[in-house]
């Protein structure tokens, strides 16, 4: 086994040795190894890819289809974003220019804010947030601004953007909107877009619009802040969420076409081009599959339902969620721990896994996140098992 020569120690970009791993994957490996654990940690959707869309993966594979795509994806696939973005957002995105396919939304993301930043440049993030957001601002030298919206629904409001506005002026290059929320289900109205809309537009900055989970929401529309300011909005989606095709990797970026021209570079020196077989399902997923979502969100919605219920049952405050598949709830004020020491404790004494919330960024302490991207019978079983942890604890 190799060991690094001493002399190269220190022989490594200090914005990446300064980054921790992530939360979310390194709080879920430290409790997988636990017997007979339910988790309910990763957004990892129990459905499989719809037929027609593998059945385009294979048939790509059998007519040879294996050489290097064109690097912002095939025709066909940004062909179809076009139509579907165009359908959903009311947006048109050329797909010769305006439309670049990734690996994956976090590609995506990563992508797009290397494009756009430089050292000493800010990032606004309204947190809880996906926590991927933090370490790709810092790597790129870039500063993170939080604005912790636990106190407002987990929504970020028009005062308080313009507040952090006014303090950092036109060092804010962009804001990051991922709505329904991951983690906390949370979707904006399209009032409460516009009412953000309408101060972003007075900035030179960009909005990242992550809409990953745009087709799972329940009972409310999804509205895309790229209709109201286009010029300004990178929009990052995929159908790693909406198709459960999160193996496949495939997410796009879809901006205006001198942003995406650039990203476009980023995106070819990073990873080329996407694999083929993948795109050929995607392609096939978004000109034949758009209903294929709905099942799935069905299915969410019934589950989302019975966990809420099963939790304020328990005592334990939650946000409801609008949209994706995840759900906040916050550590009974009984329990004096931390989200970290509340979430071992729950797997190694109640085989339950969940995600501390202190790994989504300033307002997340306190709460724990759950998935029900899993199936009945595991929701079920974890909810019984809280229930008789929670029950102990209170004797």
């Amino acid at each position: 086994m190799p060991q690094l020569d001493s002399k190269l120690s220190e022989v490594v970009n200090q914005n990446v040795n300064a980054v921790g791993p992530s939360g979310i994957r390194e709080f879920d490996q430290e409790i997988s190894s636990i017997p007979g654990i339910v988790k309910l940690t990763i957004g990892e959707p129990d459905f499989d890819v719809p037929e027609h869309a593998k059945q385009a993966a294979i048939k790509s594979i059998e007519e040879n289809k294996s050489h290097y795509s064109a690097q912002k994806g095939i025709p066909e696939l940004r062909d179809g974003i076009s139509n579907y973005l165009k359908d959903r957002t009311g947006v048109y995105y050329d797909p010769a220019t305006e439309i670049v396919v990734t690996v994956g939304a976090t590609e995506a993301i990563y992508s797009a804010l290397t494009t756009i930043l430089n050292p000493g440049d800010k990032v606004i993030v309204p947190t809880p947030a996906f926590a991927l957001y933090f370490p790709i601002i810092q790597v790129a030298g870039a500063e993170l601004i939080t604005i912790d919206t636990s106190d407002d629904g987990f929504v970020l409001t028009p005062e308080k953007l313009q507040k952090v506005l006014d303090e950092n002026g036109d060092s804010v290059k962009a804001i990051i909107l991922n709505y329904p929320s991951n983690p906390t289900g949370v979707e904006y109205t399209e009032a409460q877009l516009k009412a953000l809309a309408d101060i972003i537009s007075q900035h030179k900055m960009y909005v990242l619009a992550d809409e990953i989970y745009s087709e799972l929401t329940y009972g409310v529309k999804h509205h895309s802040i790229a209709a109201m300011i286009p010029g300004q909005t990178i929009l990052i989606n995929g159908l790693s969420k909406s198709h459960a095709m999160t193996g496949y990797r495939i997410g796009y970026i879809a901006a205006p076409k001198d942003f995406v021209t650039n990203a476009s570079k980023m995106h070819a020196f990073v990873v080329t081009a996407p694999s083929n077989p993948a795109q050929y399902a995607a392609a096939e997923a978004l000109t034949n599959g758009l209903d294929d979502p709905i099942p799935m969100r069905a299915a969410y919605h019934k589950r989302r339902d019975y966990i809420a219920d099963r939790l304020e049952k328990m005592g334990m405050q939650i946000v409801m969620p609008q949209g994706a598949f995840y759900i906040f709830a916050k550590i009974p004020d009984t329990i004096d721990e931390t989200s970290v020491e509340f979430a071992t404790h729950l797997a190694k004494d109640a085989k339950v896994g969940v995600t501390p919330g202190s790994a989504f960024g300033p307002g997340g302490e306190g709460w724990i996140r759950m998935s029900y991207a899993a199936s009945d019978e595991d929701i079920t079983l974890a909810m019984d098992r809280m229930n008789s942890y929670l029950l102990e604890l209170t004797k």
